[in-house]
């Protein structure tokens, strides 16, 4: 359990995403064309080429990051980099589970093309917003979205980090919820551009369809760990991961405690496998002592590839 494969979510997309490593490889290429010919649209047209407002609708981020995130752990592998386990924040459980063999590629396209749609479909009906939370306890965020439940829903969606925790709901609960947090001590509160309140009960009659897809689809047994966002264990069970990710659409994405699990596991290098490098500020905000790196073109795969082989 040395390394850890770990994967991005929402947020990290971005106009170009993957076309480096599309121009390189032969197998990221075809991986991108059998996404394009099961989701039935150009979804590498939009990745490559396409407009920023595109790629930002929750309908097409989430399998961008997914197929993207996906290619890079093949890649990684490839090269003889071999993840001993594996996580992934909230969309990117998804590359996790595909890299540990419990999800086929094609399942895992499909999922996460109709969580996608699950979810834009619920902003819409219910809206709702997020906001990022700095420099304040946990049993505080959590107090004051109570204390701000009277002005609507709040509840804490994301521990991204101890410095960081991200709040969901109703647009008037969050909103109360910031006020009272800025006025208690909270460094900084900033809001986040979403669609929808991801990770709150919001989420409900999506996750509640969503659940029989995934009731649907096959999970095997995983080759190696997972670690599940909704509960932050360490697991070798399929029916186990597929209870954990049915959980996870409603639930807080436990980020802090999945760090934690797979380092007292004997984790030590974290490779950010897709878009960005959030992750890896998360974790040095968890741990510093665990070593992390990113992949998200041939220039930093190489690098990856030169630091861990020499």
């Amino acid at each position: 359990m040395r390394i850890a494969f770990v994967f991005p979510g929402q947020g990290a997309q971005k106009t170009g995403m993957g076309l480096d490593l599309y121009e390189h490889s032969e197998n990221v290429k075809k991986l991108y064309e059998k996404a394009d010919q099961i989701l039935g649209f150009s979804l590498s047209e939009m990745c490559f080429r396409g407009s920023e407002e595109d790629l930002k609708q929750t309908i097409n981020t989430q399998p961008a990051i997914y197929v993207m995130s996906v290619a890079i752990s093949q890649l990684l592998k490839e090269n003889g980099i071999n993840p001993g386990i594996t996580a992934g924040h909230s969309i990117g459980e998804y590359a996790a589970l595909t890299t540990a063999g419990v999800i086929s590629f094609e399942d895992g396209i499909k999922l996460v093309r109709e969580r996608g749609r699950l979810m834009n479909e619920a902003g819409i009906k219910a809206p709702g917003t997020m906001a990022a939370i700095m420099g304040m306890k946990f049993e505080d965020v959590k107090r004051h979205c109570e204390e701000a439940a009277e002005a609507g829903i709040v509840e804490v969606a994301n521990f991204n980090s101890p410095e960081q925790i991200v709040i969901s709901g109703e647009i008037a609960g969050v909103e109360k919820a910031m006020e009272i947090m800025k006025a208690n001590g909270a460094k900084r509160v900033v809001p986040l551009k979403v669609g929808a309140a991801f990770h709150s009960r919001l989420m409900k009659d999506a996750a509640e369809t969503f659940a029989e897809l995934i009731d649907k689809a096959e999970f095997k047994k995983p080759e190696i760990p997972v670690v599940s966002n909704s509960n932050a264990r360490i697991s070798m069970d399929p029916e186990e991961l597929r209870s954990a990710l049915k959980a996870q659409m409603l639930g807080s994405v436990l980020w802090v405690d999945s760090i934690k699990a797979m380092a007292n596991h004997g984790t030590e290098i974290f490779i950010e496998a897709g878009p960005g490098k959030a992750l890896c500020g998360m974790i040095k905000k968890t741990d510093v002592s665990l070593k992390t790196m990113n992949v998200e073109t041939m220039e930093t795969l190489e690098k990856v590839i030169n630091e861990l082989k020499n």
